[in-house]
């Protein structure tokens, strides 16, 4: 066996997969170790993929050559589009996916990827030479050489598990923890902390009275995640199903604190905000008589259910005892309890925009090692790293998305530039620019961008130029086709809007809220003899072009004013101060100026506790 490699991959999660593939797609030799390869991209918590700001994510990983969306796709037994009540920016992608299924996709893509090899074995401490990477060493004393090293470890790092006052040591359950790896870059000089997270009990469906639930069915239409043109949902679609908690279940709940080990003190480490224990949720909401709850199918040949919003680590008696006070689920059997992990993870500061770390050349971090949480934000760090370790081994300019082309570009500037407090997770409200961040133009923003680089094939750049081409061409017959009072206001009068006085143009009348592609078309024969010209993906295209047309003032908008404060990206100003010598600086803002060294003027802006007269500072000696 050749144990020399461009590129190892340490971790067989969602950000481990796509840093391998995208890594070997480039054209790197790469090496993906994990300590289970029946265990490919486990959905360790629900098994689901997608949702407010993930779902963007997801198509934004798609778009740029990666595999998730498509993965997704093909294991999908529900998806829906949330938000759709909202405005196009909100608009989120969600999928439950056959977790099984999910697993094995994967483990086939991977398979079948070129100059990707797997390694099933644990590795236990790197290679590092002079501040630089050099390889790991594995549980099996085998020595693996690289260029790069990605380390996307998730909740492994000294993982430990409680349920009630049991403890045990993994990083999910059944599962062993890595130790090592964590000592080493503490040694070094790293800055680590220790985080929570925690996932719910998973239910027998056999037990369950589901006619005391209330059913969400999936959408049935041509959504799906990823941009290739294949059918989607070749799997079963399953419901998910709703019910709630009651002051019964609160009663036992409460009564179980003082064994509950995040509120005992068993557990130190920092715990997740937006996706809070039950426990949690009945303290901080003591007000509240009952909260919901979602059923959500594992598979579509598996009687297994993922509780969604009752994670919990209290003992396993008081967690089915409360439990079987839901009317839905007095019948009660259980696969195994819900339990928290605690974990280790790294001061997101550390690193460069490209996930390198700033202390060491040439090692990657991507995942919740960064401290996040979600399979999505996972993934999208991994896919960056991936690319920028092949690009920098092959000397190349690195590949970093700023802040109005991708989610993924929000996603890396926070965890670099503000560091984390909690386990960090995507919303559309972290994103400043969410009108040009859509899930619909995840392709227009970043496909040719991946293409450039070598990552996005042929097929997805034809698809991409094909639906730019349809786009523009309906977008130009609507402003350039007039139409008359007489022969559209009957059509309108119908839909319940106001009649036209003198002619418009059909682009202008479309940007009414009440008027869309598919209400007028029949009444204006020009603009179906349009339509039916487009070949492939009709639905896809004709909502992307809608959007652009009802939406163009505030895309305009939104993009001058993302224009301007870009500005700012482009002032270099790394290497150029010793902070600690301005001392018109305020105190903090050379504290924190020194730790994070920011590239630009523009991140040194959006660091905490830099003001603005701060970065006045710095532009006046820049001769700015």
């Amino acid at each position: 066996m050749n144990f020399k490699y461009d590129i190892i991959v340490v971790g067989g999660g969602h950000a481990g997969c796509e840093a391998a593939a995208a890594a070997a797609n480039l054209g790197s030799k790469t090496l993906l170790i994990t300590m289970d390869m029946n265990k490919i991209a486990q959905m360790s918590c629900n098994p689901a993929v997608g949702g407010i700001a993930k779902g963007q994510i997801v198509r934004e990983i798609d778009a740029l050559g990666g595999q998730m969306g498509i993965v997704t796709d093909m294991t999908a037994i529900q998806f829906r589009m949330l938000n759709k009540s909202k405005g196009p920016a909100m608009w989120s992608p969600r999928a439950q996916s056959d977790r099984a299924q999910f697993i094995l996709k994967w483990r086939e893509i991977l398979d079948k990827t070129e100059n990707l090899s797997i390694w099933q074995d644990t590795v236990n401490s790197l290679l590092i030479e002079k501040n630089v990477i050099k390889g790991v060493k594995t549980n099996l004393d085998v020595d693996f050489y690289a260029k790069s090293v990605i380390l996307t470890n998730g909740t492994f790092l000294n993982g430990l598990m409680h349920i009630g006052a049991t403890q045990i040591h993994g990083g999910r359950i059944s599962e062993p923890a890595s130790y090592g790896i964590t000592e080493q870059l503490k040694e070094i000089g790293f800055t680590i902390d220790r985080m929570k997270t925690g996932t719910p009990v998973r239910i027998d469906g056999r037990s369950v009275d589901f006619s005391l639930m209330q059913e969400q069915q999936g959408d049935d239409d041509f959504h799906k995640f990823s941009y290739l043109d294949f059918h989607p949902r070749p799997l079963k679609q399953l419901s998910c199903w709703i019910t709630y908690t009651n002051e019964e279940v609160h009663a036992i709940l409460e009564k179980g604190l003082p064994d509950s080990p995040l509120y005992n003190g068993q557990i130190k480490s920092i715990g997740p905000r937006y996706c809070p224990s039950i426990e949690t949720k009945i303290v901080t909401f003591a007000e509240k008589t009952a909260h919901q709850l979602f059923l959500e199918p594992e598979g579509e040949n598996t009687q297994e259910y993922y509780l969604n919003g009752f994670s919990s680590s209290l003992p396993l008696h008081t967690q089915i005892d409360a439990l079987k006070k839901i009317p839905a689920f007095r019948n009660l059997h259980i696969y195994r309890p819900g339990y928290a992990i605690e974990y280790d993870f790294f001061d997101p500061t550390q690193l460069k925009h490209t996930l390198e770390t700033k202390r060491i050349d040439n090692l990657y971090f991507a995942g919740q090692i960064n401290g996040t949480t979600g399979y999505e934000e996972a993934a999208g760090q991994g896919l960056i790293a991936g690319i920028n370790a092949h690009l920098k081994n092959n000397s190349q300019d690195e590949f970093i998305l700023k802040r109005d082309e991708a989610y993924i570009g929000v996603l890396i500037d926070d965890l670099v530039t503000k560091g984390v407090d909690e386990p960090y997770r995507m919303f559309t409200s972290r994103a400043e620019y969410r009108i040009l961040l859509r899930q619909d133009d995840a392709d227009m923003r970043l496909t040719e961008k991946a293409y450039n680089i070598g990552l996005a094939t042929e097929e997805r750049y034809a698809l991409l130029k094909e639906k730019k081409e349809e786009i523009n061409r309906i977008i130009d017959f609507t402003a350039n086709y007039s139409l008359k009072p007489e022969y559209i206001n009957p059509c309108l009068e119908k839909l319940g809007t106001s009649p036209l006085r003198q002619g418009i143009r059909l682009k202008d009348l479309l940007t009414r809220p009440q008027i869309n592609f598919d209400n007028i078309t029949d009444a204006v024969p020009a603009l179906k003899n349009e339509i039916e010209k487009i070949n492939n993906r009709k639905e896809e295209i004709l909502e992307a072009t809608e959007i652009q047309i009802k939406y163009d003032g505030y895309i305009k908008r939104e993009k001058l004013i993302a224009d301007k404060i870009s500005r700012l990206e482009d002032i270099k100003i790394k290497g150029k101060f010793t902070y600690e010598e301005i001392l018109s600086l305020s105190t903090e803002a050379r504290q924190k100026l020194s730790r994070i060294n920011p590239e630009t003027i523009g991140q040194a802006s959006r660091i905490p506790g830099v003001s603005p007269n701060d970065i006045s500072i710095l532009l006046v000696l820049m001769g700015r």
